[in-house]
Order: C-alpha cells, then sequence, then structure tokens
C-alpha cells in the first residue's frame, strides 16, 4: 500500500472514531432529557393527587381544605423515572414534592432532581429544576 492509502485510512478511522464519540454523547443527553421530563410529569401527577386530596372534604378521606396529611399515593414512591417524597410534610396551604431521577444530572453525581411545590390556590404546581 501506498503512503497515500495508508493516510486515508487512518483519516477514515478517525473520522468514524469522532462520529461514535458524537454519537454516545448525544444518545446521553437525550436519555436526561427525556428522564427530566419523565420526572416533572410524575411531579405534575403527584401535584394532581395533593390538590386532589385538599379540596375532598375530611369525611370523605380528604384534607379539608389542608395538606396537612397527604401521604404518598401508592405506587409513587419509586417508579420507573425515579424517587419521589414529600419533602415539606405539608402545611395546610402548601406541599412540596421531591423527585431524583435515575439519570445523572448536571452534576454528573446525583440523579436529575426536581421540586415541586403546590399550593391551595395554584391551578398548576410550581416546578424547579435543583440538578
Amino acid at each position: 500500500m501506498g503512503q497515500q492509502q495508508l493516510l486515508l485510512i487512518v483519516l477514515g478511522v478517525i473520522i468514524v472514531g469522532i462520529a461514535i464519540v458524537v454519537g454516545i454523547n448525544l444518545f446521553q443527553s437525550s436519555a436526561v432529557e427525556a428522564n427530566r421530563s419523565a420526572v416533572i410529569q410524575d411531579l405534575n401527577t403527584l401535584a394532581s393527587k395533593a390538590q386532589e386530596y385538599y379540596k375532598k372534604p375530611t369525611a370523605q378521606g380528604g384534607g379539608g381544605n389542608s395538606f396537612v396529611g397527604f401521604a404518598m399515593p401508592t405506587g409513587y414512591g419509586t417508579t420507573a423515572n425515579g424517587a419521589y417524597t414529600v419533602s415539606t410534610a405539608g402545611t395546610a396551604t402548601t406541599i412540596v414534592f421531591k423527585g431524583i431521577g435515575n439519570e445523572k444530572g448536571d452534576d454528573a453525581a446525583t440523579g436529575v432532581t426536581h421540586t415541586a411545590t403546590v399550593t391551595n390556590s395554584s391551578a398548576t404546581p410550581t416546578v424547579a429544576k435543583t440538578n
């Protein structure tokens, strides 16, 4: 083989290697964003359950216009998307949920983390990115 052919082969191997690395990085960032979206969706579902509890009369097993006594619904503590906790046990007018996803977040040490704050006057929760 001539020197030009060897150079073309080496150049081809380098280009393929770079393409593989870029593809892996794109896949990883896509997985993180998908997990982030799934965690937010789960937090929205929990917020909906909390608002349902808030509005339901105490005689029917609800909070009677209070978040106090709200318990994490069965099956929502850990899902395929991550783990969820009630980080503030619930005051009469506010409850805060925390969700930690399965994919590593921005700090590359812990899972993607979001919190959802639900108040008695909000129709939708306030979701904030922590990591």
